[in-house]
């Protein structure tokens, strides 16, 4: 099979399965919600144990079935997906409150109005312009076209014309201030979470003994399964708040990733990994709740624009500026410590990121070379190679850990907020056409 075709038909596997699990996490969670709501809190984390649950799964499948087929890997993708559909024959679920009381479409965009529509349209103006554009690049070979200025203006095309869609279906409403900074945190949350899981593993590995990086992987998403069978202790027996849970897993995940730059022995990275995997456990579940909890009138399409938009970030913002930083630092700190090495291992591709400046990192195929060696028989130029790299992955955890520092200041905010508004409560509709208000509600029956 020719390269181009591959190419072809790999996109556009991944593109069908990134539509599944985007349905997925739209259904889902407005669902639970739905389902539970006065707990959602508690059911949401649990729904989403899911996810490290898969992790923990994935990494055992790819022990035993890592040198077989990779069509019988990703078949393993369809046992669950057969359970889920033989659960789900004959049930019916009920409405959410919104859908429930009649609102429309514009009603339940109120609050997400202007404010809201400007963070959609900005992410999808990055998805067209450093998503989709390098990859129609690769699909036609045509870098000037999806690479220069033409493009970048119909990226922003694009991205205008959500906005103005959503702010007319919204009648042009500013929105809900509470949920337009509720949708920036949660891009914060995308990148800290789900980003720093893509790289995390791999920079480990750099450090510390090649493959403790999976173990360490696979611990701390059996511990982030378990603890979220933990959220109604920790909100009714704890007395912790959703919004003060998340105070304190921010600063958790920001002292975790600070411990984890600094670790040189395996006990160290997993006591580290334990601190961060305590840290970023609920972020993810808990800011879906608090969104269901304050924003009713919303339905589904409010915690389905903040799961999109976590996922966006991961991709387009946590990932690729955690690759940028780590060429950054790494190439730097090679280029201080001796120009002539870095001259010779720098990388031929600048890496850029955003409105940020390229940079030269240390060339990928010559930094593997090296750490083929053994340590004790590298030469001297071999191991500052190597010390620079690791260096320049320190780094990058400790400007990593600023965003969930950043979020820590944002709940904190949050919390004060909530105080003077008599305490974090649950909001519901109270009739028709109706501005949202506390009001009690049974959890309704299922069928």
């Amino acid at each position: 099979m020719a390269p181009q075709t591959a190419f072809v038909y790999l996109w556009t596997g991944t593109f069908l399965f990134a539509i599944a699990n985007g349905t997925l996490e739209a259904v889902a969670n407005p669902l639970v919600a739905t389902l539970f709501p006065n707990n959602r809190t508690h059911y949401l984390n649990i729904l989403h144990a899911s996810w490290p649950a898969g992790m923990v799964l994935g990494g055992f499948v790819h022990t035993a079935l890592g040198s077989q087929s990779w069509k019988l890997q990703l078949g393993c993708f369809l046992i669950p997906a057969a359970i889920y559909g033989v659960l789900f024959l004959g049930q019916k679920f009920p409405k959410s409150e919104a859908s429930a009381k009649g609102l429309k479409l514009g009603e339940m965009l109120r609050d997400v109005g202007i404010l809201g529509a400007a963070v959609v349209g900005l992410f999808i103006f990055l998805f067209f312009k450093d998503g989709l554009g390098p990859l129609l690049a690769g699909f036609t070979g045509n870098e000037t076209f999806f690479g220069g200025q033409t493009w970048f203006y119909i990226s922003a095309a694009v991205g205008g014309a959500i906005l103005l869609m959503f702010g007319g279906a919204s009648r042009w409403t500013l929105g809900a201030p509470l949920l337009f900074v509720l949708f920036i945190t949660h891009v914060l949350v995308g990148a800290v979470e789900l980003g720093t899981d893509g790289w995390i593993q791999n920079i480990e590995d750099a450090i510390l003994a090649p493959g403790d990086g999976t173990k360490l992987f696979i611990f701390t998403s059996a511990l982030m399964f378990g603890l979220r069978f933990c959220g109604h202790f920790i909100e009714h027996k704890l007395g912790l708040k959703p919004v003060g849970i998340l105070v304190v897993c921010a600063i958790l995940a920001c002292i975790g990733l600070n411990m984890v730059s600094n670790v040189t022995s395996f006990a160290g990275a997993l006591l580290a990994l334990t601190v961060y995997a305590l840290g970023k456990t609920f972020f993810w579940p808990t800011m879906l709740a608090v969104t269901s909890d304050r924003f009713p009138r919303c339905g589904a399409v409010a915690i389905s624009i903040m799961g999109g938009l976590g996922m966006m970030s991961a991709g387009l913002v946590g990932s690729p500026g955690l690759g940028y930083a780590k060429d950054r630092f790494s190439g730097e700190t090679l280029q201080h410590a001796n120009p002539a090495i870095y001259a010779e291992y720098k990388a031929p591709t600048p890496s850029k990121w955003l409105i940020f400046s390229e940079v030269h990192g240390i060339d990928g195929q010559k930094l593997e070379a090296v750490n083929a060696i053994p340590a004790d028989k590298r030469t001297p130029d071999q191991q500052t190679v190597v010390s620079a790299y690791i260096s320049g992955n320190r780094e990058t955890l400790k400007v990593d850990s600023i965003i969930p520092a950043t979020m820590a200041g944002i709940y904190l905010l949050l919390l004060i907020y909530f105080k003077t508004q008599g305490g974090y409560k649950v909001v519901h509709i109270a009739s028709e056409g109706d501005s949202a208000k506390d009001a009690p509600r049974k959890e309704p029956q299922t069928a």
